[in-house]
């Protein structure tokens, strides 16, 4: 269970950076995908010292592969609380379940493609 906690918690964070791991082109060029929407909004806002366009770009595009459009702003409020997303994992709600379950898959989606 911890580990399903710390696997949230920095799915959270390395989304806007979460220290000098991010050292991937952008574009076509780099192989890394870049995307807007609302996760690079809340991404860039952010005060994470390592947020930049292109993984706050790459993220967005992670979301878009995994993630419905209420889903993503739904995850827009962990940036804000990210208690929040510690309710929703612990959550007995079926549709709480099946959010967290797509949340996960996006974060593995992210980390896999910006790292």
């Amino acid at each position: 269970m911890r580990q399903a906690i710390i696997l949230g918690l920095t799915l959270l964070l390395a989304g806007c950076g979460g220290g000098d791991r991010y050292r991937g082109g952008s574009g076509p060029s780099g192989g890394v995908p870049i995307a807007s929407g609302p996760i690079s909004q809340a991404c860039l806002a952010s005060d994470r010292k390592a947020r930049s366009r292109a993984l706050c770009g790459c993220i967005q595009a992670a979301a878009n592969q995994t993630l419905t459009g209420s889903q993503q702003r739904r995850a827009v409020a962990f940036y804000g609380n990210p208690q929040l997303a510690q309710d929703i994992r612990q959550s007995d709600s079926a549709s709480d379940e099946r959010f967290w379950a797509a949340y996960r898959a996006y974060g593995e989606r992210a980390e896999r493609l910006c790292s």
